[in-house]
Parts: structure tokens; sequence; C-alpha cells
């Protein structure tokens, strides 16, 4: 039998070869996922049934193909949670630890706040804010089916677990008349919408792989952006925080899409750990 050693070490130089990003850490997790195991407890001379190595070697095969690691292991971690996703639905990416931190910290001074996550997908962004303040009121807003039938899924596994439930809502971010049972109340609103502009060409993670309504937002990229900036005017309270993603196609157009509404103030945009724009985050302005 094959060592597990032996076994990540020839998916690193098969994923490499693929130019996956991560080689070696996506090979790792892979082992993890065929294994039960998680990544921290995995021994590296332990040998690996032949079942087991066929199907890790399956595995790596369609990672090669640039499957994304989320839809092969069917799981995701985000904000000290774990979300389950499958294909069809978007992958957290990692660069959104960077949007909750933010809205974190702008809330440790808020005492039971509201929070209101747009475009929530499998629901993670909101599923985390809950579990980092469980002191929380969130409400999270998904339009496609698909992405709400494992945002509730999702939900439930966290309120099993001990975080207080969130509000999940079927339901267009742009939609005038969105939660409007909240206007003017909402301290946080985290948006992380489709922002790419049609035909562009990105890793087949994203641009094969991912649902097209979760990437692509019109020939800017800012079909879904416009509509909801002022659906958030309406939703925050006074000094209210708008945290919005981005990345790098937006580092000018959303602050100054912000400038242009009046709404807001201390209109801010942030890079993600290699320097890429990533967000933009501003007030509602009093």
């Amino acid at each position: 039998m094959p060592t597990l050693r032996w076994l990540i070490d020839t998916a690193e130089r098969t994923l490499s070869a693929a130019v996956v990003p991560d080689p070696r850490g996506d090979a790792t997790a892979l082992a993890a996922h065929v294994l039960g195991s998680e990544v921290a407890h995995l021994a590296a001379d332990a040998e690996v049934p032949a079942a087991r190595a066929e199907l890790f070697a399956e595995l790596v095969a369609k990672r090669a193909e640039r499957v994304p690691l989320g839809h092969l292991t069917g799981r995701m971690f985000l904000g000290g949670i774990e979300v389950a996703v499958a294909p069809g639905v978007f992958v957290p990416r990692v660069h959104s630890e960077l949007v909750l931190a933010h809205g974190a910290d702008v809330l440790r001074a808020v005492a039971a706040p509201l929070i209101v996550d747009l475009c929530t997908g499998s629901g993670a962004i909101a599923l985390a804010m809950a579990h980092r303040r469980p002191d929380a009121r969130v409400h999270a807003v998904e339009l496609d089916p698909l992405a709400l039938d494992w945002a509730r899924f999702n939900a439930a596994r966290c309120a099993e677990a001990g975080d207080t439930p969130i509000r999940l809502h079927a339901g267009d971010v742009t939609d005038p008349e969105l939660l409007a049972e909240l206007d003017g109340h909402v301290d946080l609103i985290t948006v992380n919408p489709p922002f790419v502009p049609d035909g562009v060409q990105l890793l087949p993670e994203y641009g094969k792989f991912h649902p097209k309504q979760a990437i692509f937002s019109g020939s800017d990229g800012l079909d879904v952006i416009r509509g909801v900036l002022p659906v958030a005017g309406r939703l925050l309270r006074d000094g209210g925080t708008l945290v919005i993603e981005h990345g790098r196609f937006h580092q000018e157009t959303v602050p100054g899409l912000l400038r242009a509404g009046g709404q807001f103030a201390e209109i801010a945009d942030y890079c993600d750990h290699d320097r890429q724009p990533l967000y933009t985050a501003a007030r509602r302005a009093r």
C-alpha cells in the first residue's frame, strides 16, 4: 500500500502541472477528506488502503481539471465555522475573512447589533457573523433557490451546534422594498455580489465551474452593485456601515458610486493580503 506522503507528493506534482494555485495545500486537503480526518491529524508515514488511494486519485484528477476544491470536499471554512457547498453553489473565498474582520471591528462597541448579509449564497458570511457575535440579529438574503437550500442547511447545522439562529429570506437584493421593516435600523450590511464584467476570462474554477449568476453582473460588472447601494442606504441607520466586496475590477468605480449617491461618508477601499483591491467600506451619512 502507498504511504500518505507518497500520495500527496504525487498529487502535488499533478496539480502543479495543472497550474492549480496551491497544489500542496489542495492535495493535503483532499487526502484529509478521503481519510475522514483533519489536515493536522494526518500521519505522513501511514499506509493508505487501495480503495482510499483510488478515490484520492480520482479527486486529484478532477482538481487538476480545476473543479473547485470545495465542490470536491463538500465543505469550506470561514470565520471559525464550516459550511457545506456543492456544485452549483459559490464556494466562499478565504478573502472574505477580511470582510468579516472589518465588520466585527466596526461593531465592537455596538450591543446586540442588527446585521444584514446580501447575496448570502451558502450563508457563510452571515453564519460566521452570528458565530462571532451571538448577541447579533442576522438577516441573510439570497435569490438563487439552490444556494438558498444550502444556506438553510448550513443555518440549521450552525443552530444545532449552538450558534444564534439567523433569518434567511428569498429575495432580490436590488428590490426597492427589500426588508422594508428594517429601514433605518441596520448596523452593518455585508455584500458579496457578482461583480465580474461579462466576457472576462477567469480562472477555470470561477469562469467554468461556478454558477454564472454568482460571478458575472452585466457589461461592466456593476448591475447588482448599482441596485444594492440604494437598498443599503435605506436599511442602514445613521452611522451604520456597508462592506461590499468587488475584487480587482472596481477599486475606483464602487467608491465613486458611493460618493455620487450622496448617502455615504468615510468611503475607503481595502486590499487583500496580496495588495489586490478587495472591498469598499462606508458609513451611512448622518
